[in-house]
């Protein structure tokens, strides 16, 4: 029985590198790597083992001159690794070498970035609510669109053929990719809409709000299925587990929370000590990376990301 997956049994381990939170955790297409995007203006990869005892080996991406506040690894590619920072600029990454091959100067602060699932294109947000999108191949943009409405977190469906923006009107605005013509608009929440994650079994979305609820959605029918309950503050960060059975879900409450998908139910809780800011599930283990406000005993950042799921501390 599914339902009995030990959550209980199993651990968090720690990852200390960066100098100054980390606000973004992504896992590389195999599950072998892991990015972290830090207010330090660097990025760093870890090699990490499934079933590892070994100490982290990790390197260090270096070139912005402001936070890295999301990043995102190539679908199909499992070394290259596109950054969005405050500097206004977007860069990609080869993960072996720490090396930049790739940069494009934007016209904003750019703070969401997301690849389309073919590997094709990446999407940026920026602090003026300006979508750009970008050709992987000429790292130039081919699309530019501002809207007169917040805009947060965005994404593409696993077929690539609709583009979501979750809006602080509390919508979620469903696009047809690649004309943008707007489909549809989703009344989600009562509040701002934060963050979308998408199952990776293509059958949901999730959306996370600033009415502390998380909804989850048809992909086809685009209607509303259920809704998860147990956070109390802006959910901020959200995911589904590989098999798509699992999500969890974070914000400023001192849990990271884990519910079954259809029955809606908590199954687990992770403590924190701090607000998160990004939870991701690795594609291939039950493994959730996830990283926050931490502070040390003299409240200075700690710039530690955690993962859990191992069988020992």
């Amino acid at each position: 029985m599914e339902e009995a997956m030990p959550f209980k049994t199993l651990h968090s381990r720690e990852y200390q590198g960066h100098k100054k939170k980390v606000h973004s955790v992504a896992w590389n297409c195999t599950g072998t790597k892991l990015a972290s995007g830090s207010v330090d203006q660097t990025a760093r990869v870890w090699h990490i083992e499934s079933h590892g005892h070994g100490k982290a080996k990790d390197i260090e991406l270096k070139g912005h001159t402001d936070s890295v506040d999301q990043l995102c690894w190539d679908p199909k590619h499992a070394d290259l690794i596109a950054t969005a920072s405050g500097d206004k600029t977007v860069r990609l990454w080869d993960a072996r070498s720490g090396k930049c091959s790739q940069q494009a100067e934007l016209s904003g602060e750019n703070i969401n970035i997301t690849y389309k699932p073919d590997g094709t294109h990446i999407a940026v947000g920026n602090r003026d609510d300006e979508l750009t999108i970008l050709d992987v191949r000429k790292f130039k943009p081919i699309h530019k669109r501002k809207f007169n409405y917040e805009v947060n977190e965005i994404a593409w469906n696993t077929t690539g053929d609709k583009f979501f923006l979750t809006t602080g009107n509390g919508t979620v605005e469903v696009l047809a990719y690649p004309s943008l013509r707007a489909v549809n608009t989703l009344m989600a929440h009562t509040a701002g809409c934060y963050c979308i994650a998408i199952d990776p079994v293509g059958r949901y979305f999730a959306v996370g709000s600033a009415d502390s609820l998380v909804s989850l959605w048809d992909v086809n029918e685009m209607l509303c299925v259920r809704t998860f309950t147990k956070l109390e503050w802006p959910v901020r960060t959200i995911s589904f587990n590989h098999t798509g059975e699992y999500i969890a879900s974070a914000s400023e409450d001192l849990f990271i929370d884990i519910a079954n998908v259809q029955t809606g139910r908590s199954v687990h809780q992770i403590p924190c000590r701090a607000a998160m800011n990004s939870v991701e599930w690795n594609p291939k283990h039950n493994l959730l990376a996830y990283a926050g406000d931490d502070k040390n005993k003299y409240q200075t950042d700690e710039g530690v990301f955690r993962i859990f799921g191992f069988e020992s501390a």
